[in-house]
């Protein structure tokens, strides 16, 4: 036997405290190896997960959401009953007892990793799972399995169980990208929380150890079984009675994914987003849980969506009709089977889907404001994202001449000055543009003509009007109405493209406008979104408004990030605008625009067609909304041959659109400024009205330049 002496010696008692001493720091350092990898509890008290950006209409009504994850915050007394209690009962029965973890579980893993040799996922309480789903990443490992437990015990001191589950309820994956069970109620079931079923909710539930096994349209028959697996749970610790049982496992499951209705509004949505993610960035965006609220009113956008691709499905028709071409009303695919005549002998009718397909644009804005409230970029944003509203650049053909005759405002015109609808031929010398011989004849031209066009110095130019007649000499007003080529052409002769290209920006048209003559007549591209608002500035008594398309933008919290401030240039005098604006309703009631006036309303507009009719236009404006609409294709060519549409054709849908945009508003006509006076007129020579002539014409005038003659 070893003597007491030598088991107490001192090399012992060194050795043992020194063991000891080394199995403290181990510990120790194991520990503060745990805790490292812990974040501090009360984070949480700050922690949001990954949120879904709202998007409103101007009505505050829901149009769209942003997110990566689908989720939605909800209170604990907005989530039923039913799907605390399955939670509860299948995932951790003793959930309101323990004090985040449990001792019989973890034992149970234990001995599961030392069987397997590997980490098991389960046995983990709801608190448990929270701090991983939260904190933690979802590595299988002993050191993750420690600290999980460490942290679910300072979750369970920090905040309550009701506080918690609110938490996990709205934090759990359950499959096919929602987070959460409101998110998740709707991916399957289309249907809002408080909507849901006892079986709906144990389905739901039974989706969160395997959402893709558990997955109703992918694994029907197992998902059932879950379920019912869920709801015998749940009869078990009496949340259910019998009852109550037999009719959940009555329910039919979800055949498949609900159908996302093709929204309105889409253009408008991806626009606001080219906005907002370089401001914001896209982690922002996407997962903060904004709240947008924009200009747009959905219910208009929609009617104008409707409207305009059955329009020009029609026009399709008739220019497929034209080519010889046969669309089958069905849509159906070219290789559909043949049709047969009496004599059983195949008739191919051969139906096509690939015939000339118009494309179109449509906006509304505000006329006062800027406000955008309709847009619409094309006939499918799942066919074509290219927005033809914002990004494509048309020639505006005569929706142009508006500047041109503001520019002959300005130089002194009156609408009752007369000018010349006369031929006119333009020559270029190698550095400008020059009118050949004002005073010849149609003749004389014709014959000069021939000289330039032999000579390789020279260009040569000689527009004519639409139809090809000229009348002489006609007011300034009838020149507009009418769309006259010639008229338009003379006038920027006279006043100068440059001093046009000066109106044009101050409307507000950025685009590069060639110092050339036949810039009146809209050689040049524009935006549709530009166009639009610098014509309203006329409408606008001179004022400049830029469109806009958010209102304000808010945080989760309801914190203001963004508003719009409303920015106001005066570019023209009111007089000169009202003046243009009064001969423009003119174009709406005896010009090219007529169509319009079925509306019975004050509306100033303008058509635009292009050469070979490749963008027909109409912009009109109300004193308190604009609208412009386009039609054309894509690729910049004309089916004239098919059907010959012009502006005005364009100015039918736009007036079928604006009969129902504008019922509720108020049929006011454009206020006249001071300074404006109005005298009777013969609208032949432009001059004051006999008290005999039956046509005479009442027009308005800047005070002073009313005619001084009979």
């Amino acid at each position: 036997m070893f003597s007491k002496r030598f088991l107490y010696s001192k090399p012992f008692i060194i050795s043992a405290l020194a063991g000891l001493f080394i199995l403290i720091l181990a510990v120790a350092g194991f520990m503060r190896y745990i805790f490292a990898g812990l974040p501090p509890v009360y984070e949480m008290e700050e922690y949001t997960p990954s949120l879904t950006t709202k998007v409103y209409d101007r009505n505050n009504q829901l149009i769209h959401e942003f997110s990566i994850e689908k989720r939605s915050m909800v209170p604990l007394e907005d989530i039923p009953v039913d799907l605390q209690n399955a939670v509860v009962a299948m995932e951790d029965r003793d959930f309101f007892k323990h004090a985040g973890f449990s001792i019989r579980g973890i034992l149970r893993a234990l001995l599961h990793d030392m069987i397997t040799g590997r980490a098991k996922q389960g046995a983990s309480t709801l608190t448990q799972q929270l701090s991983r789903g939260v904190f933690l990443t979802q590595e299988k490992k002993l050191i993750r399995k420690i600290r999980e437990i460490i942290l679910a015990i300072q979750i369970e001191h920090k905040f309550s169980k009701r506080e918690i589950l609110q938490l996990y309820l709205n934090e759990i994956y359950l499959g096919s990208g929602a987070y959460g069970v409101k998110a998740a109620a709707k991916k399957y079931f289309d249907k809002d929380l408080s909507e849901l079923t006892t079986g709906e909710a144990a389905l739901l539930v039974g989706l969160i150890p395997a959402p893709g096994r558990y997955n109703p349209f992918a694994n029907p028959e197992v998902a059932r079984q879950r379920r019912d697996l869920v709801l015998d749970v749940m009869r078990e610790q009496d949340y259910i009675s019998q009852e109550e049982l037999e009719t959940a496992k009555a329910e039919i499951l979800p055949q498949k994914p609900p159908v996302a209705d093709k929204k309105p509004g889409q253009y408008f949505i991806e626009y606001i987003r080219r906005i907002l993610e370089p401001k914001y960035g896209m982690d922002v965006l996407w997962k903060a849980g904004l709240n947008i609220y924009t200009t747009i009113d959905i219910e208009q956008q929609a009617l104008a969506e409707e409207v305009m691709n059955k329009k020009l499905q029609e026009y399709d028709e008739q220019v497929a009709k034209g080519l010889g071409i046969e669309i089958d009303p069905n849509d159906a695919e070219a290789d559909a089977p043949n049709q047969t005549d009496d004599d059983d002998e195949p008739v191919s009718t051969e139906p096509r889907t690939d015939y000339p397909r118009l494309q179109g644009a449509f906006m509304v804005r505000d006329v006062k404001t800027g406000a955008v409230r309709v847009l619409v970029g094309g006939r499918g944003f799942d066919e074509s994202k290219f927005n033809r509203a914002t990004q494509a650049k048309r020639q505006p053909g005569s929706s142009f001449k508006p500047y041109v005759w503001m520019a002959a405002l300005q130089k002194g015109y009156t609408p009752a000055t007369l000018v010349k609808d006369l031929p006119t031929m333009f020559y270029y010398d190698g550095r400008n543009w020059r009118t050949f011989d004002e005073n010849a004849d149609l003749y004389s031209l014709d014959l000069a003509k021939q000289t330039f066009i032999a000579s390789r110095d020279f260009n040569v130019w000689v527009p004519q009007n639409y139809g090809g007649k000229s009348e002489g000499w006609i007011t300034l007003r009838k020149g507009l109405e009418k769309s006259k080529n010639l008229v338009a052409v003379n006038l920027i002769d006279a006043v100068s493209p440059k001093a046009v290209i000066q109106i044009a920006r101050k409307a507000g048209l950025t685009a590069n406008l060639p110092n050339v003559p036949a810039l009146a007549l809209g050689v040049s591209v524009v935006q549709m979104d530009e166009h639009l608002a610098a014509l309203t500035t006329f409408a606008n008594g001179g004022i400049h408004t830029d469109n806009y398309y958010i209102e304000r933008v808010e945080d989760a919290n309801g914190r203001i990030l963004e508003q719009h401030i409303p920015l106001e240039s005066a570019v023209f005098s009111p007089q000169h605008s009202y003046l243009l604006i009064n001969m423009m309703k003119g174009v709406t009631q005896r010009g090219s625009g007529a169509y319009v006036a079925k509306l019975g309303r004050n509306i100033a507009g303008k058509t635009g067609t292009t050469q070979s009719h490749r963008d027909m236009w109409f912009v009109g404006m109300t004193p308190y909304t604009a609208a412009a609409a386009w039609m054309g294709y894509d690729d910049d060519t004309s089916h004239e041959n098919g059907a010959r549409f012009t502006g005005s054709t364009t100015a039918r849908w736009w007036t079928e659109i604006m009969e129902q945009i504008l019922k509720d508003e108020p049929n006011d006509d454009f206020a006249v400024p001071e300074g404006i006076s109005f005298a009777y007129i013969n609208p032949i020579s432009g001059k004051l009205a006999m008290p005999t002539d039956r046509n005479k014409f009442l027009e308005a005038f800047i005070t002073g330049t009313e005619p001084e003659s009979f």
